[in-house]
């Protein structure tokens, strides 16, 4: 794979209120700095906290590919029985549960609310990532040699190098790869929380390695490992940054453009209706396993089961157009995208917080930028897809 850097470094551009295109200057930083040459692997991560810290740490710093060995569900641990936002929720009858499936009985509203809160992150964070399942180590470590990448597998055994300079040169006695202390394509592979990488693993993988530490505790938290074990590989190639194919910068933006279209041509009245259709569809789904397994119907339930599949049509109705508009929206900048925002930090106005609203009014949380909640008008992104649609529509109909 020929990885692409950009020739020259765009002019400095923050985030900011007067920043037209904002929400697709930002999407093009993003892609300009994500990296294909280094996959993050997750062998059988076994708690969904751990699992949702690592899925945001990637797209934070900026790695494209995630592969997860035996992948387990992000939402089985926490049951909100209710449809309201995770902002508004009543957390009082959510049911929380351990990674091992029993339920904890002392959790209180306030870690219930943490736990949706790392979903929602995991959540956010999927749209902008592209997640491989493997359903097992063989398979996972056949499609990486088929695909070129070297294995280098974390380990606290004493036969792993330091993921040092001075570790990985001694490994390599002197020399490099390529002139780099990375290899061109690499996966670097996390194991559980318990035990880390299988012996099946460590046994295929070209390089053990491991983060220096310092104090009596031989070992970290899963998520965090992987953060300071994936920031020091950027550290120590720093071409690892953007190193990505201009194809597979365009096949970013296809998607990404059309997705932020997507959540912002509806009007608030398409959402409702949305929304809507989305709670009666999961409605029926519940009523269907209950007949399924044998349980007794109500009238009223079956006669909104009867009603699925045209609900269901209405739904898919909204999302085949919905799906169309926003890619004739983007159509035009996926091939000629605007300058970069590169820097990512929110201005001001922009930052938001997840918190509940009475949390916002009170001290010490009031009065701060994040939860300011600042009005902005000024090239709403919302405006900008939507006059961009009326005009691709427009210029359809004089063709």
């Amino acid at each position: 794979m020929k990885s692409t850097k950009n020739e020259a470094e765009p002019e400095a551009c923050f985030d900011s209120v007067d920043l037209d295109q904002r929400m697709i200057r930002k999407a093009e930083g993003a892609i300009r700095k994500r990296t294909s040459r280094l996959i993050i692997v997750v062998e059988r991560c076994t708690n969904d906290h751990n699992y949702s810290a690592i899925l945001r740490t990637a797209e934070a710093l900026g790695v494209q590919n995630i592969w997860i060995i035996s992948p387990q569900s992000i939402n089985s641990t926490l049951e909100i029985d209710n449809d309201q936002g995770t902002d508004e929720a009543d957390f009082s009858n959510a049911t929380m549960r351990r990674s091992a499936g029993p339920i904890v009985k002392t959790a209180t509203d306030t870690e219930k609310r943490d736990r949706a809160m790392h979903h929602l992150y995991a959540r956010k964070a999927t749209e902008w990532l592209t997640v491989r399942d493997f359903q097992n180590t063989t398979a996972c470590i056949d499609a990486l040699r088929e695909e070129g990448y070297a294995i280098w597998a974390t380990d606290l055994g004493q036969e792993a190098s330091c993921l040092t300079e001075d570790g990985i040169r001694s490994y390599l006695g002197g020399g490099s790869f390529e002139g780099k202390l990375i290899p061109n394509k690499v996966a670097i592979v996390f194991g559980t929380e318990a035990v880390g990488c299988t012996t099946e693993m460590l046994n295929a993988a070209d390089l053990r390695v491991y983060l220096p530490l310092r104090g009596f505790a031989d070992s970290l938290n899963l998520s965090v490992a992987t953060a300071l074990v994936v920031h020091q590989l950027f550290v120590l190639d720093p071409s690892l940054e953007g190193a990505m194919t201009e194809t597979e910068r365009r096949e970013l933006r296809r998607k990404w453009y059309a997705k932020l279209a997507s959540q912002r041509l509806l009007s608030s009245s398409d959402k409702k209706r949305r929304a809507k259709l989305q709670a009666y569809l999961e409605a029926c789904s519940a009523i269907e396993k209950k007949m399924n397994a044998g349980e007794h119907i109500y009238k009223e339930e079956r006669e909104k089961w009867s009603k699925m599949e045209v609900k269901r049509a209405e739904l898919d109705a909204i999302e085949t157009k919905l799906a169309a508009d926003s890619e004739k929206a983007v159509k035009e900048l996926v091939d000629n995208p605007p300058s970069p925002i590169t820097d990512m930090r929110r201005a001001d106005e922009h930052r938001i917080c997840f918190v509940g609203r009475n949390t916002k009014k009170s001290s010490p949380w009031q009065d701060m930028p994040a939860t300011a909640k600042v009005a902005v008008t000024k090239y709403a992104t919302a405006s900008f897809f939507r006059d961009r649609l009326v005009d691709e529509v427009e210029e359809e109909k004089k063709d």
